[in-house]
């Protein structure tokens, strides 16, 4: 028996092992219609219709229009009448990276003073507000997805809904609902799992958490995102093609969205992937121009009266389209269009192509029908955002002690030499490049769009490990060293290494076809830290932030204790409390963890986490080298 299947049989021996199923219950022939949890009200219908008649085909396309807030004022909102704003990752009211809330709340209500229908101001705020300095960073999404606890994705919903309307916004991008297939693809961390049931009942429960049902101060609008297939593109390539079956689709890449449209989630935005049929070998294209999946299957056999919403730019991809103009997406169903600088033109050529017969009225008519009424459920009328009791509060933005639990609840054990748990008042020598970096703790979509521009000053709320190995080492000491030479290690009781994957979002977090998943490939710094402090008779353990699972074996046999972290946050402490024993490990793997650079063959299985309790012994493990891998194998 090989070693790679010992441990894996080792794995499966494990009372935390919790086997992904590929679907929920009999698998699905067709598209299942969802019963939304927000019927429709026939007199807010009959007011809508009333409101569309009433508005010429210029304000009509205006209320289909989303633009960038860096790119208009007050009086341009008042001359247009556009349906909404948002503020891209990296943008900020007046572009000051330290706004406040009330410096939000203040551009907020000067738009709603201008605008005849209100305004939807729509954020990433994908882990917590995420763009705003001083705001509770909750784990991302693959973290949570350790978690295996719909009850907590609810309460971090919730407490991110507050967070965004204590600055006047009123839309949050999220969650993303992928079923990722490909940990290559750079924004794996966005995901929950690989498993879909899990993702239906977490997509559930977001929705329920951040909409409620706009009743709360602190509710506000989803977005399930992004639709669909988006996780299986292959080789993991960002914006790439998913090759699947309908049926695939239908009960593997849905999943998240049968439970967001359950719950009620009032918007969904399009994938920038593509879609073929490998059953059909039929080729749809762009997912922003694919009438079928967006028009006849979203609204048509699912039921989804809420509207769709495009992705940044994501109409110019479209052949034959331009960033600021592309009747196939209108036609395909998508009703509201991003489009964060060429408003101007992107109005003028629309209102221009339903003249011409290009564009139907009636699509017109439908995508503001939706618009208005996902605006009048929210209860957006009449309301200016400053009334909201959360707004201009900084402290709103704020839940560490959620924050915190999630994080120890995410964890994963994987290897525990009895190194763990760390005894106080010991000589603590703490290395690695991540231990004191809020960034790379942070990962992408972190106050800026990559999440790499940033330093520990932008994040003024938290902790790091490194200060949270400390505040917990109570009657010892803590050292530090960023590489770990030059160090005695013989001075001190453990050795904590923090390491991992520095920041990066969509596009720059993409590992190439070609290369490997080998994590010491692409961060050296890692292994040349854990080979200065191994084997010099003091245990190591090895807390590891990532965006994804990669292939480790190099680290783990350095480490006595090896812990993925995913990318927990702000709240450090989160940390410590389980490293030093006060809370035990309860996180499970969300996606397998690699045991090849390329071949994909499985090390640890999703669903696989030791505890404090429930012991394994993992032996030594095989080091495979490579320079690089098959450029069409996919893991």
């Amino acid at each position: 028996m090989s070693l790679l299947s010992t441990v894996a049989r080792i794995a499966l021996a494990s009372v935390l092992f919790a086997a992904a199923p590929a679907v929920a219950n009999e698998p699905l022939t067709d598209w299942p219609h969802i019963t939304s949890a927000i019927p429709q009200d026939p007199a807010m219908e009959a007011k809508i219709a009333k409101m569309v008649a009433g508005m010429s085909l210029r304000d009509k396309v205006a209320q289909m229009t989303q633009v960038e807030i860096k790119t208009v004022t007050p009086q341009d909102i008042k001359t247009y009448q556009f349906g909404s704003v948002l503020n891209g990752g990296g943008s900020w009211p007046n572009m000051d990276k330290y706004a406040t809330a009330k410096d939000w709340v203040a551009m907020a209500d000067s738009f709603h003073a201008q605008a005849k229908i209100p305004l939807l101001w729509g954020t990433d705020a994908v882990h917590g507000h995420s763009n705003v300095v001083g705001a509770t960073l909750f784990p991302h999404n693959i973290g949570l997805g350790a978690a295996r606890d719909p009850e907590l994705i609810r309460e971090i919903a919730a407490a991110t809904g507050k967070a965004v309307r204590a600055t006047g916004v009123n839309w949050a991008f999220a969650p993303t609902l992928a079923v990722v297939e490909d940990s290559r693809w750079g924004r794996t961390y966005e995901g929950f799992s690989s498993d879909p049931q899990l993702i239906h009942d977490y997509a559930q429960a977001y929705i329920a958490g951040m909409q409620g049902n706009f009743k709360g101060p602190g509710n506000i609008v989803a977005t399930a995102k992004h639709y669909i297939g988006d996780g299986g593109t292959a080789q993991g390539i960002d914006q790439g093609i998913t090759e699947s079956t309908e049926s695939e689709l239908i009960n593997v890449h849905a999943q998240g969205y049968y439970g967001a449209l359950e719950a009620g989630v009032q918007t969904v935005m399009v994938s920038y992937s593509s879609w073929t049929d490998s059953g059909t070998g039929e080729a749809y294209g762009k997912m922003h121009g694919n009438g079928y999946l967006v028009k006849d299957v979203l609204k048509g056999k699912m039921g989804f009266d809420g509207f769709v919403v495009s992705d940044w730019n994501a109409i110019g991809q479209i052949p034959g389209c331009t960033n600021d103009h592309c009747p196939q997406a209108i036609n395909a169903g998508v009703d509201m269009i991003m489009v964060p600088f060429d408003w101007k033109a992107f109005i003028d050529k629309t209102v221009a192509d339903v003249e011409s017969g290009a564009i139907p009225m009636s699509r017109i008519d439908d995508a503001v029908t939706r618009i208005l009424r996902v605006k009048m459920r929210a209860g957006l009328f009449g309301v200016k955002p400053s009334a909201n009791p959360y707004a201009g509060k900084a402290q709103a933005m704020q839940a560490r002690d959620l924050a915190r639990r999630a994080v120890a609840e995410t964890l994963v054990l994987l290897k525990n030499d009895n190194a763990l748990p760390l005894k106080t008042g010991a000589k603590i020598l703490v290395v690695g490049k991540s231990a004191d970096n809020m960034a790379n703790q942070s990962g992408g979509w972190s106050i800026t769009w990559q999440g790499s521009e940033n330093s520990n000053a932008d994040y003024p709320v938290g902790d790091s490990v490194l200060s949270a190995i400390k505040a917990a080492n109570t009657g010892g000491t803590v050292t530090y060293s960023a590489t770990g030479a030059d160090v005695d290690v013989s001075q001190y009781d453990v050795v904590v290494a923090v390491i991992g994957e520095t920041p990066y979002a969509e596009g720059k977090g993409d590992i190439k076809p070609g290369k490997s998943l080998a994590h010491s490939d692409r961060y050296p710094e890692d292994i040349a830290a854990l080979n200065a402090v191994s084997g010099k008779g003091k245990p190591v353990v090895t807390v590891f932030e990532s965006g994804r699972t990669v292939y480790a074996n190099d680290l783990i046999n350095a480490s006595d204790a090896f812990v993925a972290a995913w990318l927990p946050g702000t709240e450090g402490q989160g940390v410590t409390d389980v490293l030093f024993g006060q809370k035990d490990f309860k996180g499970v793997l969300p996606f397998a963890w690699p045991g090849a650079p390329c071949e994909g063959s499985t090390l640890f299985p999703a669903g696989y986490g030791l505890t404090y309790t429930n012991r394994a012994t993992v032996p030594t493990l095989e080091v495979i080298a490579t320079p690089g891998c098959p450029h069409a194998q996919s893991h």
